[in-house]
C-alpha cells in the first residue's frame, strides 16, 4: 500500500533512515520502497512510501520526530494542475476512476464524522481561499457530519505552487495537489517536555532532545532492549532511549559526572527522576580504551548509542596521564587509604583511537543485528573529496545522516548493524582495517582536535567578502539542513 509521507523541511538526511528503522521495528518484513512525486527534488518534504499496512504507518507516525503534522496519507488522488482548472473538477475527474470503492466508501458513511483541512508548502492561502478549495470538493459523497474538533476521519488537501523556489528547493514544473485521508499523526509534544533548558542536570555536551530521540529511533530502542552509552555524560541520550521503554546503562571516564554531578539532587539520576523514567541499570566509571569487561562476556547490549568526544566542545580523555603515556613514569597503584575521593589522571585520546575502541566494544558486546549509532565529525571543503568512514568486519553501514553545524564542519550520524559474530579472526581483520584507516585519515583525527580546523581564520579571499562581511558557503545549502 502506497502512502504519501510528509516530512518537516529540516534535518533532511535523517528522514528516510528514521522511517526505515521504525518500519523494521514495527514488523515490516521487507525493505520499504520510496518514490518521489513527479518533478519533485530529492529534498522535497513529500515522498511516497510503500508499507504493508495502515497499522505500521500509524505506529511509525506516533514515534517519529521528523515526520510532519499529518505524515501518512493513503492517497485518494494526486495530480498536476497545468491550466489553472479548479481543484474540484480535477479531483472529481481523478478520484473515482483511480481508487477502488473499498479504499474510499468506508470513510464516507453516514455514521462517521469528518474534517477537511487545507495545507500548503512554499505558499500561503487566505482563509477565503481555503474555504473555496474545501467547497470545491462538495461533489464527493460525504454522508457523515462535519466535526472539526474530534473527527473520525481527517482529510487533507496539500498544495504546492510551481511559481518560485520554496525554502531553497528549485521550483517544480507544475502546480501539485494531493488529496488523501490521514492515518497517522506525529506527536512532537515530547520535544517541549524534554527540552534541554528545563533539564535538571545539564552539561556543555548534552545532546539536543530532538536529536537524541532521532538517535534512539535509528537504534530501534524499545521495551525489553538494553541500550548502552559509553560516553554518557549527563545522560541525554539514555533519557530518550528510556522514554521509548528501553533499559539503559552508561559509562564515563569522569567519575565526578557519574558519581557526584552537582549534588544529590542534580546528577544523571535526577534527570531520569525528573521525567518519571526508570533509572539506568548501572552507571560506570570506565575507560573505553581499557574496558573492564570479563573476557567471556559477549553480546549483552541490543544497541549502543553515543556521541564520542571529537574536540570542539570537549576532547577525548583516556587513563594514564601524560607522563605515563609517554613512558617517563611507570604505572602505579593508588594506596588503599587514598582511594576515597581519588580522581585518576588522564591523557589525550585521539578520535581515530576512540572510534576504533568503540567499534571493538560494539563488535564484542552487541547482539547479532544489534545497532551501533554514533556521530562522526566531518570537515566541509570545496574539494568535494569523498569522506572515508570507519569500518569493521562485524558491521554493515546502513545509514549516513549529515547534520551541518556550520560552513566549516558538520557531524554525520553513522548507523551500523552487526551482521557477523565476533571472533579472534575478526579482531585481527579489524586491527588491520584500523591501521589502514589511521594511515589515510585527516591529520586532525590523530590530534583529536577538530577545534583548530573549525575555528582557524580563512585565508581564501574568494570565500570572504571583507566589505559585506559575509562568509560564502562552498556547498549548496538548503534551509532545512542547517536547523
Amino acid at each position: 500500500m502506497w502512502f504519501l509521507c510528509v516530512f518537516y523541511h529540516r534535518l533532511l538526511d535523517f528522514r528516510k533512515p528514521e522511517v526505515e528503522a521504525l518500519a523494521e521495528l514495527f514488523g515490516e518484513d521487507e525493505s520499504i520502497q520510496w518514490r518521489l512525486p513527479e518533478h519533485h527534488h530529492n529534498d522535497t518534504p513529500f515522498h511516497f512510501v510503500q508499507l504493508s499496512s495502515e497499522e505500521i504507518a500509524q505506529n511509525i507516525a506516533k514515534r517519529s520526530m521528523i515526520l510532519s503534522f499529518s505524515p501518512f496519507f493513503p492517497l485518494f488522488c494526486c495530480f498536476s494542475n497545468k491550466n489553472g482548472v479548479s481543484v474540484g473538477i480535477l479531483v472529481k475527474g481523478i478520484l473515482h476512476p483511480k481508487l477502488p470503492d473499498s479504499r474510499k466508501l468506508p470513510f464516507l458513511t453516514s455514521d462517521s464524522t469528518f474534517r477537511i483541512s487545507v495545507e500548503t508548502f512554499g505558499k500561503a492561502l487566505t482563509f477565503d481561499e481555503q474555504k473555496e478549495r474545501i467547497h470545491s470538493l462538495t461533489y464527493i459523497p460525504f454522508e457523515g457530519k462535519v466535526n472539526l474538533k474530534n473527527p473520525d476521519h481527517n482529510f487533507f488537501l496539500m498544495e504546492m505552487d510551481e511559481s518560485e523556489e520554496s525554502n531553497g528547493l528549485p521550483p517544480i514544473v507544475q502546480r501539485r495537489i494531493f488529496f488523501g485521508r490521514e492515518v497517522g499523526f506525529a506527536d512532537r509534544k515530547l520535544l517541549p517536555t524534554f527540552q534541554l533548558k528545563s533539564r535538571t542536570y545539564l552539561g556543555p555536551t548534552a545532546m539536543d532532545a530532538e536529536m537524541a530521540f532521532l538517535m534512539a529511533n535509528q537504534a530501534k530502542a524499545s521495551s525489553g532492549k538494553l541500550v548502552y552509552d559509553p560516553f554518557v555524560g549527563t545522560g541525554s541520550i539514555l533519557v530518550s532511549a528510556a522514554r521509548f521503554g528501553a533499559m539503559t546503562m552508561g559509562a564515563d571516564i569522569d567519575i565526578r559526572v557519574v558519581r557526584d554531578g552537582r549534588g544529590p539532587d542534580c546528577n544523571v539520576w535526577s534527570n531520569f527522576k525528573q521525567y518519571g523514567l526508570p533509572a539506568p541499570v548501572a552507571l560506570l566509571r570506565m575507560d573505553n580504551n581499557v574496558p573492564p569487561w570479563r573476557s567471556g562476556l559477549k553480546e549483552i547490549f541490543d544497541a549502543i548509542i553515543c556521541d564520542p568526544p571529537y574536540g570542539v566542545r570537549a576532547g577525548g580523555r583516556k587513563s594514564g596521564g601524560r607522563k605515563i603515556l609517554r613512558g617517563t613514569v611507570d604505572p602505579y597503584t593508588v594506596p588503599e587509604d587514598k582511594r576515597t575521593g581519588h580522581i585518576p589522571s588522564t591523557g589525550a585520546y585521539s578520535l581515530v583511537e576512540c572510534v576504533h575502541d568503540l567499534l571493538h566494544l560494539a563488535a564484542r558486546m552487541l547482539v547479532m543485528k544489534g545497532r551501533l549509532v554514533f556521530f562522526f565529525p566531518v570537515l566541509r571543503d570545496e574539494s568535494g573529496s569523498e569522506v572515508k568512514f570507519p569500518e569493521h568486519p562485524c558491521f554493515k553501514l546502513v545509514a549516513v545522516s549529515e547534520q551541518i553545524l556550520s560552513s566549516r564542519y558538520s557531524r554525520v550520524l553513522l548507523t551500523m548493524v552487526k551482521v557477523e559474530p565476533y571472533s579472534e579472526e575478526i579482531e585481527e581483520a579489524a586491527r588491520l582495517m584500523h591501521l589502514e584507516f589511521r594511515e589515510n585519515h585527516l591529520k586532525w583525527l590523530e590530534e583529536g582536535n577538530i577545534h583548530s580546523s573549525v575555528f582557524k581564520p580563512s585565508t581564501d579571499s574568494s570565500q570572504i567578502q571583507t566589505e559585506s562581511k559575509t562568509f560564502k558557503d562552498p556547498k549548496p545549502k538548503y534551509r532545512g539542513k542547517y536547523v
